[in-house]
């Protein structure tokens, strides 16, 4: 048999510590909680939920938080969850995992994130961890890995990206995400994760200077790069700059002609650049169309990283139907 922790950083997490402890407690054998300083009565609730609760102080890096909980957890493996996400699915391989029928291989995870606009967009974070693994990273830490990580079938609910959750964490995750990059300013990551970070907000132009960064340098074969093109062209739009948008989408279109995310958001591009020149309106509405109507063929993309559900159904669907005056 194998051992499984599940393994939570957490501080002033009362709104959603109890359900991802209940959403986990049947599926592994040890949920363990490292409070770094709430005030809220979060580790109380994590107690009465089964969790055994340890304390940390706070230094202004989430590294060094997990690598303290990852220390004190005792399973062979730790899946690592933030306290608000809950397990979706996935608990037929945990089941595998702790009879020692599955494979050791460090895993990626499904993070489905719930966007306040209704949709939601997955990412794949290396969360399946073997005892002895450390994270580094002041912000948007990761874990070192020898070889990047299988994807599972465990998926996690996330709402953490829902605007009354985000405005609670802002001005927080962007004061170390610029001290981190003051401290290593060619860091593609960290660049990219700040526009991330503005871009959530709706600051579009601090979101499209660091975007157009992390862009003329970052390798073709970067894990996050399908997402970095997709949000870069969509802010590009946000600002007036469609046409560079454009222009930027015709150097990708080879590598992405199988992501209906790339072009849904070419889509809305065109869009945007049709409203802006008008007299070119009839020929770009009609590659909007095209677009649009590709999403359809290729239908919703869900193993890239940074996909939308629905962006090759529904959404687009909606986009032609509006474009062709339907609805």
């Amino acid at each position: 048999m194998i051992t499984l922790s599940a393994v939570i950083v957490a501080r002033d997490e009362s709104r959603s510590i109890a359900r991802c402890l209940d959403s986990l407690r049947d599926h592994v054998d040890e949920l363990l909680v490292l409070d770094t300083g709430s005030i809220d009565g979060t580790t109380g609730i994590a107690l009465a939920h089964g969790a055994r609760v340890e304390h940390f102080t706070w230094v202004d890096d989430f590294a060094a938080a997990r690598n303290a909980a990852l220390e004190a957890a005792t399973g062979d493996w730790r899946l690592v969850v933030d306290a608000d996400e809950w397990l979706a699915d996935g608990a037929e391989e945990l089941a595998q995992l702790r009879a020692g029928r599955a494979p050791t291989t460090t895993g990626a995870v499904a993070q489905l994130n719930d966007q306040s606009n209704g949709q939601q967009s997955i990412s794949w974070i290396p969360r399946l961890l073997p005892r002895g693994v450390r994270y580094e990273g002041r912000i948007h830490e990761q874990p070192v890995l020898k070889a990047p990580a299988a994807r599972t079938g465990i998926r996690l609910g996330h709402d953490g990206y829902l605007r009354e959750q985000l405005e609670t964490k802002a001005e927080r995750n962007r004061v170390l995400l610029e001290a981190a990059l003051v401290a290593d300013p060619d860091d593609v990551y960290l660049r990219y994760q700040l526009g991330k970070d503005h871009e959530v907000h709706r600051h579009y132009a601090e979101a499209a200077q660091h975007y157009d960064q992390a862009y003329a340098a970052a390798a073709l074969d970067l894990p996050w790069r399908h997402d970095l093109v997709v949000r870069h062209l969509f802010t590009l739009s946000q600002v007036g700059r469609s046409a560079d948008a454009l222009d930027i989408a015709d150097v990708e279109l080879p590598r992405w002609t199988h992501s209906a995310d790339f072009f849904f958001v070419v889509g809305d591009v065109l869009l945007t650049h049709a409203t802006e020149n008008p007299t070119h309106a009839a020929q770009l509405l009609a590659l909007a169309e095209d677009a649009w109507s590709r999403c359809l063929e290729l239908g919703d993309t869900p193993d890239l990283p940074g996909a939308v559900a629905g962006r090759g159904s529904h959404l687009a669907e909606h986009n032609l139907k509006v474009l062709r005056g339907e609805i």
